[in-house]
């Protein structure tokens, strides 16, 4: 049996999933959270690959010091370098005084660089640079400046791929990618999707300063048969809509949801409009489904929800669920 509990690593509020592809990723920031080798974290947009970083850099020895994340698509060309690497007074036009770049600020700590892919090739040899020999040069100076900093980067694109087509330096790609988390989709790990639900319906009602609303049964199931493909961060932007969208209501229904997740623009049934039969309709679907995904241990999946195995019994009892369905074993 593994070691590894993926409850003693330091995740950041919103890094939610209890699934095996979310353990697989923890387990990982485990084993590299005290290393000082580049890790470069891959996955879709949404993904959550700043989460991973910060997870990494906030359970490792390095958490003392500062975390700098930078967006390579973010900042244009021409002011990316001396972002970076910093400048000294008279470099070019409007350097008034001595700068630190980014990459200095994070001595002693972590430094992200999120979608290194876009970085151009003349700041790729120069990072290249960076990670063989640990030492900057600001813009418009000759001296060499020595670095202590955790390099982690990340990326949505197939790099590769981008090798082949001439936009990424290969022996970069080498340097960066000693250590390689690969985030999973959203579709991927269906498991989570209702931990993450109820996790950002919590949160956004209470910055919304409103009642925590329940998803009915019928906009549920469009939730649950929806791909995502922008990932944990479409859910969010999702449930903040629909919260501004049903007011003071206690209910998120079909008619609240986007058209990508509603394309027929479906109509609420009946059952929504009793807080209590909603409620309890949630509750039968949720508890179904994490028993069907543990093949009916009620042990394990007491364990996995999060409540005691009485508790689930308690909860079957009373919401007329099988202990052991005929097509499942024991």
């Amino acid at each position: 049996m593994s070691e590894f509990d993926p409850n003693l690593v330091v995740r950041p509020p919103s890094f939610i999933g209890k699934s095996p592809a979310v353990d697989r990723v923890l387990e990982l920031v485990d084993k590299v959270k005290d290393l000082d080798a580049p890790v470069l974290i891959t996955g879709e947009s949404g993904t959550g690959k700043e989460l991973v970083a910060r997870a990494v850099h906030s359970s490792g020895g390095r958490s003392r010091g500062q975390f700098v994340a930078v967006n390579c698509g973010a900042i244009p060309d021409h002011l990316l370098e001396s972002e970076l690497f910093g400048y000294v007074r008279g470099a070019f036009t409007g350097a008034m005084r001595d700068k630190a770049g980014l990459i200095e600020e994070a001595t002693g700590g972590t430094f992200f660089l999120d979608e290194i892919g876009d970085l151009t090739f003349p700041l790729q040899a120069k990072l290249l640079r960076l990670l063989q020999e640990r030492e900057i040069r600001r813009v418009g100076e000759n001296r060499v400046r020595t670095v202590d900093v955790r390099f982690i980067s990340a990326t949505n694109k197939n790099l590769d791929r981008e090798i082949a087509d001439g936009r990424f330096r290969e022996d970069l790609y080498y340097r960066l990618r000693i250590i390689t988390i690969e985030i999973p989709p959203l579709r991927e790990r269906k498991d989570d999707l209702l931990l993450l639900l109820d996790h950002f319906s919590e949160r956004y009602a209470r910055e919304m300063k409103k009642e925590r609303p329940y998803f009915t049964p019928g906009a549920l199931d469009l939730v649950l048969r929806y791909a995502w493909p922008g990932n944990v961060r479409e859910l969010q932007n999702e449930i903040q809509r629909c919260l501004i969208l049903c007011g003071p209501d206690r209910f998120i229904r079909e008619d609240h949801l986007s058209s990508k997740l509603n394309p027929r623009r479906e109509s609420p049934s009946g059952v929504e409009d009793n807080f209590f039969d909603a409620k309890a309709e949630f509750v039968r679907r949720f508890l179904n489904q994490a028993l069907q995904r543990y093949n009916y241990n009620k042990a394990r999946t007491a364990e996995e929800i999060g409540i005691s195995r009485q508790g689930l019994f308690k909860l079957m009892k009373k919401h007329k669920i099988e202990a052991v369905p005929k097509t499942a074993g024991k």
